[in-house]
C-alpha cells in the first residue's frame, strides 16, 4: 500500500477538505494518508467523520502554517515546522511517495526543491495542468502553469520532455503530439524564446508538431502544450473563469423558461456528464515534474473531491515512477537542449 502525505493546513477551508479528501482517498484508492498539520485540529476534524479509525489514516503534528499571505521564499526558510515542510520531508526520508498541497503555489515548489530536491538534469521543475479538449479521453497536458515564470529555450525543450513523457506514461496516450504555445502555427512567429525553442525540440525524439495557438489548448489535436509559466498559469486561470462563466450562464438560460426546465429535466445525464467534464475537482491537482519523489499542487480552494483526485494522481504519479523516467529519458533526449 502505497503512503501519501497531505498538507492539512494549506488550502482555504483546510482542514476540512483536506480530511474529507483523504477519507475518501483511503477508503476508495487503496492508500495509506498521512495528514500533516496541527494535531489538535486536524483530529477534531477527522472526529466528526464516522468509522475513520477504520481507515489506513495517520496524523503527523506540524507546528506551522504558511498561508495564501505569506512570502514564499521568507515562510520556507523561517517556518520550518511547516504543514507543508514536514509533509516534504515525509517525502524525503521515503516515509511516503508523495505529497500533495492546496497551499501557497510558490511555497510549495520551493519547499519541494529545498528539501526533496530535482531529479539530475533538470533544469527548473515544471508544474503541469490538465486541461479538458473536446475530444473524450486522457486530458490534454499543459507545462508550466505557473513554476516558472521566465524560461530559456532550453528549459521549454526540457518541459516538452517531461510533458510528453508524462502524457504517455500516466495518461495513457501511446504517441503524444506535442505542441509550442505561441501566437500563430508559422515558424517565424513568437517571441524569440519560442522561436529559439522550436529547432530545440524537433532535435528531440518527440513527436513534435510544431506551434499550436491557444484555440487549439481546447481542439484536441495536441496532448501537450509547452509554455512558460506567465502564459501558463494565465491561460489556466482565464479557463478557470470561463468555465464559471458557462456554468453560470447554463443555469441561468434553463431556469429562465419552462421550456429551459423541461430540456433540462429531459437531459440531466447529459448535462451531469457536461459539469463533470468541466470541473476542476475530478482532474486533481499538478506534478511539479522534475522533483526527486512525487509533489502535487491543487488549487486552493479546493473541496474534498478535488482533495481525493489528487491523491489519486500522486499514487498514480508514484507507480509510473514519473521522475525516474524524466531522469532516464532527459539524459538521453536533451544533450541539445544545454542545462
Amino acid at each position: 500500500m502505497l503512503t501519501i502525505a497531505v498538507d492539512a493546513m494549506g488550502g482555504d477551508h483546510a482542514p476540512k477538505s483536506e480530511v474529507d479528501g483523504a477519507i475518501r482517498a483511503a477508503r476508495s484508492l487503496g492508500v495509506k494518508v498521512i495528514l500533516v498539520g496541527q494535531e489538535p485540529i486536524v483530529r477534531q476534524e477527522l472526529e466528526q467523520h464516522e468509522g475513520y479509525r477504520d481507515l489506513p489514516i495517520e496524523i503527523v503534528h506540524a507546528s506551522e502554517r504558511i498561508t495564501m499571505e505569506d512570502s514564499a521564499a521568507r515562510a520556507v526558510r523561517s517556518k520550518r515546522d511547516s504543514s507543508m515542510r514536514v509533509a516534504a520531508r515525509l517525502v524525503r526520508d521515503g516515509a511516503a511517495v508523495g505529497f500533495v498541497s492546496a497551499g501557497n503555489t510558490g511555497a510549495v515548489m520551493a519547499t519541494a526543491k529545498m528539501v526533496q530536491g530535482v531529479v539530475p538534469g533538470v533544469a527548473r521543475p515544471a508544474l503541469a495542468g490538465a486541461f479538458p479538449t473536446v475530444v473524450k479521453g486522457a486530458p490534454e497536458v499543459v507545462l508550466d502553469v505557473g513554476a516558472n515564470v521566465d524560461c530559456s529555450p532550453a528549459m521549454l525543450a526540457q518541459f516538452a520532455v517531461m510533458g510528453e513523457i508524462y502524457s504517455r506514461m500516466i495518461l495513457g496516450t501511446a504517441k503524444p503530439r506535442v505542441g509550442l504555445l505561441s501566437i500563430g502555427e508559422e515558424d517565424h512567429k513568437g517571441n524569440e524564446v519560442t522561436r529559439s525553442a522550436a529547432p530545440l525540440m524537433r532535435g528531440l525524439n518527440l513527436n513534435f508538431i510544431g506551434n499550436v495557438e491557444g484555440r487549439d489548448i481546447y481542439g484536441g489535436n495536441v496532448d501537450v502544450v509547452v509554455c512558460d509559466g506567465f502564459i501558463g498559469n494565465v491561460a489556466l486561470k482565464v479557463s478557470e473563469g470561463l468555465v464559471d462563466m458557462v456554468k453560470h450562464l447554463l443555469r441561468e438560460s434553463l431556469a429562465s423558461t419552462i421550456s429551459g426546465k423541461i430540456g433540462y429535466a429531459l437531459s440531466k445525464t447529459a448535462f451531469s456528464d457536461f459539469r463533470k467534464r468541466l470541473d476542476y475537482s475530478e482532474y486533481g491537482g499538478g506534478p511539479l515534474l522534475g522533483v526527486r519523489g512525487v509533489c502535487i499542487i491543487t488549487h486552493g480552494r479546493s473541496n474534498g473531491n478535488a482533495i481525493k483526485n489528487s491523491i489519486r494522481v500522486a499514487k498514480e504519479s508514484a507507480e509510473g515512477k514519473i521522475n525516474q523516467r524524466i531522469e532516464e529519458e532527459l539524459r538521453c533526449k536533451v544533450t541539445e537542449a544545454g542545462d
